[in-house]
């Protein structure tokens, strides 16, 4: 059975991931997320509540604008459905405020890799947060093994700056952005130390998954192309938050 507050959060979802596609359209284009009306992309109409209802307008517009016609890209949709899911994936498993908690992380997750997909970019405004609140966590759920998740930051952060540190060395470009190392960060704090290679590991492979089913449909895919690893980073992360690591 379900919790009042599992309830409540599963019907806030889908209005939750509606917010997150606002993240991820206007944070890359430098826009305000609070103070600009929503509008049509396409012919910059000004959308009614009846316009914003999670899943059921897109679906009563048959996917399109309602005032212009114009296809709108199903990310609307996809994010508030997954939004839901997010939430109930954790109420399988958690309760009270490490719930609440969890849901907080996998909605952030949810938008730094849709962002991340959409524009190559995984906003400061979205990661540092997650590294202090996964310290204020640690501390909360056990302070004896705060160390751990303070150095599984900087460690998180130090490896991947590392690496792309070699990478220039060796190619002359960045291989990683520092948004990757800032969420590998996040995900020491959350997690501690010792976990990072789980999520490293569960993020490498559903990347190199990714790449084999894109050139396995035709697409060329080559080494210049750039890879939206944040997005399996945040994959990672959040199976090793909710299972723990791999055993290994």
């Amino acid at each position: 059975m379900l919790s009042i507050d599992q309830i409540a959060a599963l019907v806030a979802a889908p209005f939750v991931g509606s917010f997150l596609s606002v993240l991820a359209v206007r944070l890359p284009a430098g826009e305000s997320v609070v103070l600009a009306r929503s509008r049509c992309p396409a012919c910059r109409h000004v959308l009614s509540p009846f316009d914003l209802v999670p899943v059921l307008s897109w679906l009563w517009r048959r996917g399109r604008c309602g005032y212009c016609g114009t296809a709108i890209a199903p990310l609307y949709p996809a994010l508030e459905l997954a939004a839901a899911a997010v939430a109930l994936w954790p109420a399988m498993m958690l309760e009270g405020w490490l719930f609440w908690a969890s849901c907080a992380l996998g909605w952030t997750l949810l938008a730094l890799a849709a962002t991340d997909l959409r524009a190559l970019l995984l906003p400061d405004v979205l990661t540092l947060p997650l590294i202090a609140a996964g310290i204020g966590i640690a501390a909360a759920l056990d302070a004896d093994r705060l160390s751990a998740h303070v150095a599984g930051a900087v460690l998180g952060f130090g490896v991947l700056y590392s690496i792309n540190l070699l990478y220039r060395r060796l190619r002359g470009r960045d291989g990683l952005g520092l948004g990757d190392a800032k969420l590998l960060a996040a995900s020491g704090a959350w997690v501690g130390w010792a976990a990072l290679p789980s999520v490293l590991l569960i993020s490498g492979a559903a990347a190199l998954t990714a790449v084999a089913v894109a050139r396995l449909s035709g697409r060329a895919v080559d080494a210049a192309e750039p890879i939206p690893f944040g997005a399996f980073l945040a994959l990672g992360f959040w199976c090793v938050w909710l299972y723990g690591p791999l055993a290994i």
